[in-house]
């Protein structure tokens, strides 16, 4: 008979074995110790927590599903350490998850609010079309002119799409895959 705990991780509770609970916090404090961020990495470890519950909450088909070792280990090798280097053998997996093997066609769309004039619609649009954001703004400007509805379409995105606020979501809209090296490079 395994022990269980109630664990919240990222704002959301999780039953998680004994077992799987060592290994997790294991690799998140070594995690945070390879962040190295300073003040930031409170902000980096808040994400990597959602970003772990959002893996465990696609996994498990009940509520009641503990989460078990093997969970762990697959998210962990998923994710991977802020600096590259292979998850450590003390949390008992190693990464074997590489970057290259990326489909980056699965991009999301987001406004991006570090590139904006206005509200981020053309920046976001052009991470998610992989164009030249210039192209997009001349698009719209064009739009604008000749027809009208580039206005209201711009406006309906503006409306409809998020905002890329988490080092997750600049992630998503880069179309890179959500590990820990690829969300340290959108840590401020």
């Amino acid at each position: 008979m395994k022990k269980t705990i109630n664990a919240a991780l990222g704002g959301r509770k999780f039953t998680i074995d004994e077992d799987a609970y060592s290994k997790l916090d294991k690799y998140l404090k070594n995690f945070r110790k390879k962040a190295n961020l300073g003040m930031d990495t409170k902000e980096m470890m808040e994400d990597i927590e959602a970003r772990i519950a959002d893996l465990f909450e696609a996994e498990i088909r009940s509520s009641n599903q503990v989460v078990d070792n093997a969970l762990v280990t697959k998210v962990i090798s998923q994710l991977g350490m802020p600096d590259g280097s292979p998850v450590d053998e003390n949390a008992g997996t190693s990464s074997s998850y590489q970057a290259a093997e990326v489909d980056r066609s699965a991009r999301k769309f987001f406004r991006d609010k570090e590139q904006n004039i206005l509200g981020g619609v053309c920046a976001g649009a052009s991470h998610y079309f992989n164009i030249d954001v210039v192209l997009v703004r001349i698009l719209f400007v064009l739009l604008f002119l000749c027809v009208f509805s580039g206005f209201f379409i711009y406006l309906i995105l503006w409306i409809v799409c998020p905002r890329a606020v988490t080092a997750a979501d600049k992630c998503q809209m880069h179309g890179l895959p959500v590990t820990a090296e690829n969300m340290k490079q959108f840590q401020k």
